[in-house]
């Protein structure tokens, strides 16, 4: 067989995306590597964030086939940002993260999304399963989408508020909307600072503000 003196070069990169790559892989502890690395390559070929579960450490293997509130953080962050995903590929996210089957098919049939999934929507029903009242599913939500880079307490934008309270309330069923509105409106006037944030404990802790 031809020898050749050509020597090889080794990308500087490759050393450290390789690292990422096997601390993902054992923190994910995918059913199927093959398939989960072909993902993997695939989410940072598109500038996309991978599909690694990156707070596995803090959380006991036994309790990932269940919904938690951290892994529907991690959902969130691949989602990155867009208001509409596709029902395939949320559903292939969900498959990554070895979460019930049953329970997707359930938010999808709540929701009555089709194709096309409104993010914040899908997000909330998610929340609604671990959330017994309206006010834990809130609470629920506002942890996931609060970002965490400054250390402050969990809070999202009022309007964001807004949003999943009016939408949750009309899954529910069984709250007025002149309810809802009453409540949307003390907490905007009297409430809500000049950041336009709301704070869990500004619908969990003030007496004068009941969402159910």
């Amino acid at each position: 067989m031809p020898q050749t003196d050509k020597q090889i070069c080794i990308p500087l990169e490759l050393p450290e995306l390789l690292k990422q790559f096997t601390k993902s892989a054992i923190r994910t502890q995918p059913t199927d590597l093959i398939q989960w690395a072909a993902d993997y390559f695939g989410a940072m070929s598109r500038g996309e964030i991978p599909p690694a579960r990156e707070r596995s450490e803090q959380i006991p293997l036994s309790n990932w086939a269940e919904l938690t509130p951290e892994l529907l953080k991690i959902l969130h962050s691949q989602v990155a940002g867009r208001l509409i995903i596709r029902a395939d590929e949320l559903a292939h996210m969900w498959k990554v993260l070895n979460l019930p089957t049953d329970l997707f098919n359930s938010v999808m049939n709540v929701g009555h999304f089709t194709e096309e999934i409104e993010w914040l929507k899908f997000l909330a029903l998610a929340c609604s399963s671990l959330g017994v009242t309206i006010a834990k599913t809130l609470k629920i939500v506002c942890e996931v989408l609060s970002p965490e880079h400054d250390g402050g307490p969990p809070r999202i934008p009022f309007s964001t508020f807004q949003f999943l309270y009016t939408y949750i309330a009309e899954v529910d069923g069984e709250i007025s909307a002149s309810h809802v509105s009453r409540v949307l409106h003390y907490i905007e006037h009297e409430v809500i600072g000049p950041d336009g944030l709301i704070k869990v404990n500004d619908f969990t802790q003030n007496p004068r503000v009941r969402l159910e």
